[in-house]
């Protein structure tokens, strides 16, 4: 049977997508994961006039939890060792349910996806009363020299940690 060349155009891009699918699903595996690990209590400047937490208030959240789980690793945004700090280059963010003032998050981190230069974390915040997931999502981190103005491999001592 011979099979028109269109139909062996979809099943090449077919084949190709699974694959794609496959090695992203392989790198996503996680490295090092701390599980609430800090906590978070919702202050009046982050409500909105909607009566829940701005959602420019979020990207602060993942920077607060970021540079704690840093700080316990030994480490600072500005200084990973080598002369290497962190840029964010990519952010998302996954609202799952409203953050009200006086609400107390508890924070995870998972690390995926390290490469030489960049790393994945990914961030999940609890309400503590309830026990609901209220946001998750991920940022893109690039080791970057900042004396010299330009992206750096990560520290080999730092990647051991993450692993």
């Amino acid at each position: 049977m011979k099979i028109s060349n269109w139909k062996r155009k979809i099943y090449n891009y077919l084949a190709s997508s699974i694959q794609h699918l496959l090695l992203t699903f392989a790198k996503t595996i996680i490295m090092l994961s701390l599980t609430n690990f800090t906590s978070f209590t919702i202050r009046i400047g982050e409500i909105n006039y909607g009566g829940h937490m701005g959602n420019d208030k979020t990207l602060l959240l993942f920077q607060d939890a970021r540079i704690r789980f840093l700080e316990m690793l030994g480490y600072s945004e500005k200084s990973l060792g080598d002369n290497v700090g962190i840029i964010m280059t990519e952010a998302h963010v996954y609202y799952q349910k409203e953050i009200f003032l006086h609400d107390v998050l508890l924070a995870s981190i998972e690390v995926s996806e390290i490469t030489t230069a960049s790393f994945i974390l990914n961030y999940k915040f609890i309400r503590e009363n309830d026990q609901k997931e209220v946001i998750n999502g991920s940022t893109k981190i690039l080791a970057f020299d900042y004396e010299r103005g330009r992206v750096s491999r990560l520290p080999e001592e730092f990647v051991n940690k993450m692993k």
